[in-house]
């Protein structure tokens, strides 16, 4: 996010041109409605920075508290992510009350319930690790190869020329096995051809809310900002509010259509401290 020299320099954001709303109103707003909100996070460039190796990453320090003040004041925290549940449970599994869906919601998990996975993407578990071992053979040395049990990330971070020779193997195997193709921050994705991305889960999640928040940074959190948006297109009554955490390689994608821009994943857990200090903390139900 580019300086913006009338910002209050101890908010951490700042509104979109298009934004109508203050924050300190958005949360008034969701605190009104605070036992029926949900809020949802992408993981990587959200709650953790982008790395080169993405088993390493971590989330911000305070990420694990914030969320935990923010699980006992609204109905629902969800994270969205593309990564395996069981990674994302390693990271944030600290934090009582969470939901988690993994690989854009192929696989999911609840409480304390057993991790799901959607039927339809079962039948690819032996075509991705042959993709895997295809990609680790073929592909230069500098492209990290992540086999995900339901899908295959190809990391070109470390060589950004490789761009066009990654882009163009993924698409070859993904017309051989039918397979959706899809690019991120200095990654492309191989999935199966499931009706199954961030918007979806989403538009699931929300539909016994009033209310709901989504953090994300990258292309595929455009999906869940467009399922808000359909939501209130719906119910002018519900209340949506998307949050970009901004980036220099897609940023620029989701600021135009966010409500607010956070300028790091560095600057998440302060956003949300400051936002539970407005939530009362909510009833425990049976």
């Amino acid at each position: 996010m580019a300086p913006n020299d009338q910002q209050d320099p101890m908010l951490p954001v700042s509104p979109p041109a298009t934004s109508h709303q203050t924050h300190h109103n958005m949360w008034d707003l969701t605190a009104r409605r605070a036992g029926q909100c949900g809020c949802f996070f992408d993981f990587d460039g959200t709650l953790a920075p982008i790395g080169d190796d993405p088993e390493a990453v971590a989330p911000v320090p305070g990420t694990l508290d914030a969320l935990g003040l923010l699980a006992d004041r609204v109905k629902r925290v969800v994270i969205v992510s593309a990564r395996p549940v069981d990674f994302l449970r390693r990271q944030l599994g600290g934090v009582p009350l969470l939901s988690f869906f993994g690989l854009y919601g192929l696989e999911w998990q609840t409480g304390s319930e057993p991790v799901r996975t959607h039927p339809e993407a079962e039948p690819y578990q032996s075509i991705m690790k042959g993709l895997a071992a295809e990609a680790d053979q073929e592909l230069p040395a500098e492209v990290l190869v992540e086999y995900k049990r339901l899908s295959v990330a190809l990391h070109y971070r470390m060589a950004p020329h490789l761009r066009t020779q990654i882009e163009q193997w993924a698409a070859g195997r993904g017309e051989r096995h039918q397979l959706r193709v899809q690019a991120g921050r200095m990654v492309v994705e191989l999935k199966p051809p499931i009706g199954r991305d961030k918007g979806s889960v989403v538009a699931e999640q929300i539909r016994d809310l009033s209310c709901a928040w989504y953090f994300g940074d990258d292309l595929s959190d455009l999906r869940a900002f467009a399922a808000l948006d359909a939501r209130q297109s719906a119910d002018p009554s519900f209340l949506g509010v998307r949050v970009s955490v901004a980036n220099a390689e897609s940023g620029h994608a989701l600021r135009p259509v966010a409500d607010l821009c956070l300028d790091a994943p560095e600057r998440v857990p302060g956003f949300l401290t400051d936002m539970v200090t407005v939530l009362a903390p909510r009833a425990v139900t049976p």
